[in-house]
């Protein structure tokens, strides 16, 4: 983890078979100028790829890099002492289920009592640019302040992620999970609508998820404020390491953080 600079990428775009040719053309290029903006955001281009026909539109890229022992940071060295800080909130998986069910009424007759439609719609876009957004800055500030250990929060969920980054660790330490900052209101629309997602047992998975890492305690203060000054958005202080056996857990008491909507 932490590498900051990407020295190729390639796009795989899926074309939507069920468009029609107008629709195609017109997607295709603010989809694939969409791509390139954040290439370039990122500090790299467009190379290559492939493109083929889908039931639904897909877009993602591969990203490649070859940089020295300095650029990156091993997931195994977590200290006893070190906080976990997470870099964006959870739910976004909730929150864009949430924002298909407005139209299906089955589904919206669940939530409709813990949710108005208005603020689905807000945590839709909250997750939206949460998402859309890079990791690169925090990675460039887990240099600057020494983390330990890392890795990303993405399919299998917070607690899944923090399982396989603990078992990877040299010391024999366990993470403690003390606190879930979560969209506004999704920790409630999981609960109520009767599926599964596993959101409040950190399996609920996340697209574009923030980064998780193990940093020494007298820079998680630091790290927390850098990143807020420099992309408008909070992290979170979310637990820490303690001497163990290569265990992660969610703590019986955990704290649920409600992240206001962008």
């Amino acid at each position: 983890m932490g590498v900051t600079e990407c020295d190729n990428m390639l796009m795989l775009l899926g074309i939507s078979s069920q468009m029609t040719l107008q629709e195609r053309r017109i997607s295709t290029k603010l989809v694939m100028e969409g791509f390139r903006d954040t290439c370039t955001e990122a500090g790299t281009t467009v190379n290559g790829g492939q493109t083929v026909l889908n039931p639904w539109y897909i877009i993602g890229g591969v990203a490649s890099s070859v940089c020295s022992k300095d650029e990156y940071i091993l997931p195994e060295y977590a200290k006893v002492g070190d906080v976990l800080v997470l870099t964006k909130p959870l739910g976004t998986q909730i929150a864009v289920n949430a924002h298909q069910w407005i139209e299906e009424p089955s589904q919206w007759e669940k939530i409709q009592h813990v949710i108005t439609k208005e603020e689905v719609v807000k945590a839709y876009l909250t997750a939206m640019f949460s998402m859309a957004r890079l990791n690169r800055n925090g990675a460039k500030l887990m240099h600057k302040h020494k983390a330990h250990a890392a890795t990303d929060v993405t399919g299998f969920g917070i607690l899944g992620h923090a399982t396989n980054l603990v078992r990877n660790q040299k010391e024999s330490v366990s993470f403690v999970i003390k606190s879930l900052p979560i969209i506004a209101k999704m920790a409630a629309v999981a609960n109520a609508c009767k599926i599964n997602f596993k959101l409040l047992e950190g399996f609920s998975a996340e697209t574009s998820g923030g980064l998780l890492m193990c940093l020494p305690p007298e820079q998680a203060n630091e790290y927390c404020a850098e990143i807020q000054q420099i992309d408008k958005h909070p992290a979170w202080k979310i637990g820490e390491v303690i001497a163990g056996n290569h265990e992660a857990i969610i703590s019986p008491d955990v704290q649920i953080i409600e992240v206001d909507y962008y």
